[in-house]
């Protein structure tokens, strides 16, 4: 559940946009060596939730997929709010691998607010500690999930991220933090992000409703204000360092003063305040300056514009190392492009998936086929005059023909112009049809790959038995059947080695 939506592979550049407030920021980043340049950043008021206009300002087409161009080796991602998810943690006991979904499964039935079905959710298994392996779960509901999707389907990233893991990411790599236990803090001016990242990643996170602005009055330091407002501050700042604590509970540690935490900050002096505040109420709170050196180039940021675009940077360098996020949207957004690059008709690696799958079931067909005709060799081995060992190749050489050639089959439903279709299964036993199942954008696609499999050698009686949308991905599901060479079709009496068999 930690892959990402698309296999992106290390890309040289990548856009990245994020929402803060009701404003969009963008930035685009290139590698350059082990460093990274940043080519320039955006920002922008939003409007109705149009991200298409600012997303347009970026250089990212809007246009049909069918008329958009390849982006190359650049990559987009948008990063999704934090606000409207829950993040679980729980304690599994030490499992093997394929164990450990169905295990996260039960525990996501009890603590759900809402049956599983009406929420979309991913998860991220963490190191194993006394016989333990914590698990950090991520779940929203399907309706915010819609609607962001509506906003960003305009440009088609080829990832969607949590923001909050664009912010562990930032700290971690301009922000001078590393992998051991901490909090990460980080004050937009309507919220606060605080999130725990166990070994350099977010475990857990919680978005709490109070900004800058609760502390600030007209830019003045929020403890340094008229008397008039100085008993409103300290009820916020107060309020504010409570909210920490049972923040830090939730996370599991009763003792916060040992769990270091740190606040990204732009050097100003309302966010040393703030500091100065929760250090001094018992918290082990330092603030963190961005390293700006660590991005190199022409487009020089100071340590305020870092801090300004720290979770698109963040969001970013995800894309640019290829880090595997908390996919929520693994089952309800396919891009175009990752459609593509996971279709049968143009992905290697699936290719190769799919001929395992079909080498299993072709062992399976072939030990069964072996088993009957090993009775036959020994049979023929105990009649007389068969010790030649020229017969007995040539009946070894029977059999294997009887075998159908299954990469000659993939290579066979792979030629052609068929963009757009994902296979889902293959299943072939002998005596009976091939029946593929998979999805396709529409009809017409459907209806020529249908007419591309007739022309396929070896390929006759092509049926489809069903075609219906699919009402979550909008896709053309179907079942197909068609008959390939000899080998579907049954047969009253057939012989091996010049012998008949029913």
């Amino acid at each position: 559940m930690t892959k990402n939506v698309t296999n992106l592979g290390t890309r040289s550049s990548a856009i990245a946009i994020a929402q803060e407030g009701s404003d969009l920021k963008a930035v685009k980043l290139e590698r350059k060596g082990e460093a990274f340049e940043v080519l320039w950043t955006k920002s922008g008021e939003v409007s109705d939730g149009d991200w298409g206009t600012f997303a347009a300002e970026c250089g990212l087409s809007t246009e049909s997929t069918r008329h958009r161009k390849s982006r190359g080796d650049n990559v987009a991602v948008a990063g999704f709010g934090s606000t409207g998810v829950g993040f679980y943690r729980v304690g599994l006991p030490a499992a093997r691998k394929d164990e450990i979904p169905a295990m996260v499964r039960l525990q996501a039935e009890t603590l759900l607010p809402l049956p599983t079905e009406q929420m979309e959710m991913s998860w991220r298994a963490g190191q194993v500690r006394n016989g333990e392996m914590p698990v950090t779960i991520a779940a929203a509901r399907r309706e915010p999930l819609a609607g962001f999707l509506e906003n960003i389907r305009c440009f088609e990233p080829e990832n969607i991220l949590l923001d909050c893991e664009g912010i562990v990411k930032a700290w971690r790599s301009l922000f001078s933090g590393d992998a051991r236990d901490a909090v990460v803090v980080s004050l937009a001016e309507r919220s606060t992000q605080v999130c725990l990242a166990e070994d350099g990643r977010l475990s857990n996170a919680v978005v709490l409703d109070i900004g800058t602005e609760d502390f600030c009055d007209t830019g003045q330091n929020p403890l340094l204000s008229a008397d008039s407002d100085l008993l409103e501050q300290t009820v916020t700042t107060e309020r504010f360092a409570q909210d920490m604590r049972s923040v830090l509970e939730s996370f599991g540690y009763v003792d916060t003063a040992r769990l270091p935490i740190f606040v990204l900050s732009d050097g100003g002096s309302a966010i040393e305040s703030i500091v100065s505040y929760l250090r001094s109420s018992g918290l082990n709170v330092t603030a963190t300056l961005a390293d700006s050196r660590k991005l190199v180039g022409q487009t020089e940021l100071g340590v305020e514009q870092v801090y300004q675009y720290r979770v698109p940077i963040g969001l970013a360098l995800m894309a640019l190392d290829d880090m595997a996020g908390l996919n929520i949207f693994e089952r309800v957004y396919n891009p175009a492009a990752a459609e593509e690059k996971r279709s049968i008709l143009y992905s290697p690696k699936v290719a190769v998936a799919i001929v395992a799958i079909m080498l299993v079931v072709l062992g399976i067909v072939s030990y069964a086929l072996d088993i009957k005709s090993e009775k036959h060799l020994s049979a023929l081995q105990a009649q007389a005059g068969f010790k030649d060992a020229t017969q007995r190749q040539m009946l070894i050489k029977t059999v294997a023909r009887q075998r159908p050639d299954l990469l000659e089959l993939l290579s066979e439903i792979n030629s052609g112009d068929n963009k757009g279709i994902l296979l889902d299964s293959l299943h072939f036993k002998k005596g009976r049809p091939v029946t593929i199942r998979g999805q396709a954008p529409g009809n017409d696609q459907l209806y020529k790959f249908e007419e591309n499999l007739l022309t396929k050698k070896g390929v006759k009686d092509v049926k489809t038995l069903s075609a219906a949308p699919d009402s979550k991905t909008k896709k053309i599901k179907f079942t197909m059947t068609f008959h390939y060479k000899t080998y579907t079709k049954r047969s009253g009496r057939s012989q091996v080695g010049g012998l008949e068999r029913p």
